[in-house]
């Protein structure tokens, strides 16, 4: 069996917190599994379902669990064991077919994308992005960086989180792949984790560049098509140079953002289709050299982004702005979805809501981990004081560069004009019903 799917052979015991061990009883060890209901996975609009009993979890705890995530803005919510859907949130009818921006997570979707050009032998991680963009785009240096750095999200960037991301919210970005290359390295490429969000803008067009076509066209043939993700179903924002956004802005039905999810749960393998290969995930799903808690694009391990520190040690996931969450447990054959708007409380008020995402997680999946036989519980959460500067998230410097103006803006790009590449005006490639969160209306991307 693989490292990253299915329930690892020999498992015995999972530590929660501070002591408190989670011991799976007999009907949940491994051995005892093929009693429990197994489910396939499907292209098909309907996934497989299962009660949670037939998996060998509490139904009241899993219902309780569903409850408490919907009073807390978790407009979508879905739990699989086994790859059965065994609980779903009481709104996921009216919210799972409508495309939801899934933020960052779709720096996960865009690491799909890298490691199927690397199974494929058009993309090296090794090499330096100057192997694939054009002659004379970009200084030496910053051709130097290497696509694993921009995957370990190791380019040296210097970062703005918000300022990064509201030229693609308020679409004015004359063409992001371009700016990231103004934007000045605080680091040696490959040295220091820092999360930049034009670092994955960066890779979304080097990937399209190694594979010779638009990265939209890639992922639905090699990726969502697959899958049953069919075009309609979603929109992807470009920026006016018509690259697409790496950082965020694939809205995505929670339904379709299920199947994403069970890919990687199902290690790369859908059925009997291979679609990702497991060494790709193995590279993935590991942590990297300069950060502990971060593969390639991926949060790895218990305790770090909003994944909390009483879950196994294997637990990994996807994460998005306003808690767009993939959680996965390979040791319990678990996968938990949900999206919606935030919905985690602080007694710090906004500044701590905007640092203690951990709050909601862990108060759900305390109830959550109550379904399985012979756990216990890890008490509630203890929030920690703030200590976040809200000035690291916003770069003067970064928002001006779009205009042309600073130092961080790449010579002959402006909102006007970027070097030789046509330019689409502001909203152009908005689809319609579409609006930063979601997409709807009778003409918006959505499963029908």
């Amino acid at each position: 069996m693989g490292r990253f799917g299915g329930i690892v052979a020999g498992f015995a015991a999972v530590t929660l917190v501070g002591g408190s061990v989670f011991t799976p009883s007999a009907q949940a060890a491994p051995a005892a599994a093929t009693a429990e209901t197994q489910c396939s996975v499907t292209s098909a609009r309907e996934l497989e379902r299962a009660r949670p009993e037939q998996v060998g979890m509490d139904a009241a705890a899993v219902r309780a669990a569903l409850e408490f995530a919907a009073g807390r803005n978790r407009f979508n919510v879905q739990v699989f064991r086994h790859n059965c859907l065994i609980g779903e949130g009481p709104t996921n009818e009216q919210s799972g077919n409508a495309a939801w921006n899934i933020w960052s997570s779709t720096k996960s979707v865009v690491s799909m994308l890298a490691g199927i050009a690397w199974d494929q032998g058009k993309l090296d991680l090794e090499a330096p992005i100057g192997s694939y963009l054009p002659a004379g785009l970009g200084d030496e240096l910053r051709r130097s960086i290497t696509a694993e750095n921009l995957l370990t999200e190791t380019s040296g960037m210097r970062t703005g989180v918000f300022t990064e991301g509201i030229t693609g919210v308020i679409p004015v970005d004359p063409n992001s792949a371009v700016q990231a290359l103004g934007v000045p390295l605080d680091n040696p490429p490959g040295t220091t984790f820092s999360y930049s969000q034009r670092n994955v803008d960066l890779l979304s067009y080097v990937i399209e560049l190694a594979v010779g076509e638009p990265l939209q066209q890639f992922a639905q043939r090699e990726l969502f098509g697959p899958l049953g993700i069919a075009p309609g179903d979603y929109y992807w924002a470009r920026d006016r140079a018509g690259h697409t956004y790496g950082y965020a802005h694939l809205m995505l039905p929670p339904n379709d953002f299920a199947k994403i999810g069970l890919l990687v749960h199902n290690e790369g393998r859908w059925g009997e289709r291979r679609i990702l290969s497991e060494a790709y995930l193995a590279k993935a799903l590991a942590p990297s050299a300069t950060n502990r808690c971060y593969g390639y694009l991926f949060w790895i391990g218990a305790g770090c982004a909003e994944m909390p520190d009483f879950l196994p040690a294997d637990t990994y996931g996807m994460s998005g702005l306003g808690l767009q969450n993939i959680f996965f447990i390979p040791s319990l054959d678990l996968t938990v979805l949900w999206t919606g708007v935030f919905g985690n409380v602080s007694k710090y008020g906004l500044q701590g809501i905007l640092q203690n995402f951990e709050e909601l997680p862990h108060e759900f999946f305390r109830l959550l981990m109550g379904a399985f036989p012979g756990a216990t519980d890890p008490g509630p959460y203890v929030e920690p004081p703030i200590r976040i500067d809200p000035s690291r998230y916003f770069d003067t410097d970064i928002l001006i560069a779009v205009f042309g103006l600073g130092p961080s803006a790449y010579p002959g790009c402006t909102v006007f004009a970027c070097l030789n590449y046509p330019l689409a005006p502001p909203f152009a490639d908005t689809a319609p019903g579409c609006a930063v969160l979601v997409c709807l209306g009778p003409n918006a991307p959505g499963i029908r």
